[in-house]
């Protein structure tokens, strides 16, 4: 599935900061901890709480975000539609990757349980 390269741009000019809030406010109302959030985020990106708070102190886009991230291995298993996107048919890297970000958040607010979010094959 192609996007826009205006969708593109904006993804990559996003800061991480920016989010990041609306991420946590997302799983809190629906009762999931900070700490599962950052378990999830360690387990797409290997950052550590440390190095996450980096990113946010750094004030970094999502391009800078996923360019110093470790991608997991299995990232590529994360499936199915995120704001009217198809994950695994979105042809653009950065956009695909900030988009695993979103429905590992979506996942976990959700209630699903985290054997099945971390992904393993």
């Amino acid at each position: 599935m192609s996007t826009t390269s205006d969708h593109d741009n904006r993804m990559a000019k996003l800061t991480f900061a920016s989010v990041y809030p609306h991420y946590l406010t997302k799983v809190e109302r629906k009762g999931r901890s900070r700490e599962e959030l950052h378990q999830v985020i360690r387990w797409l990106t290997g950052f550590d709480d440390k190095a996450l708070q980096k990113q946010i102190d750094d004030n970094v886009t999502f391009k800078q975000f996923f360019q110093r991230a470790k991608l997991n291995p299995n990232a590529h298993l994360i499936t199915g539609v995120i704001c009217g996107y198809r994950i695994e048919e979105i042809e653009t890297p950065l956009t695909q990757k900030v988009r695993y970000m979103d429905k590992l958040v979506d996942e976990l607010a959700k209630g699903r349980k985290m054997e099945k979010i971390l992904r393993s094959e």
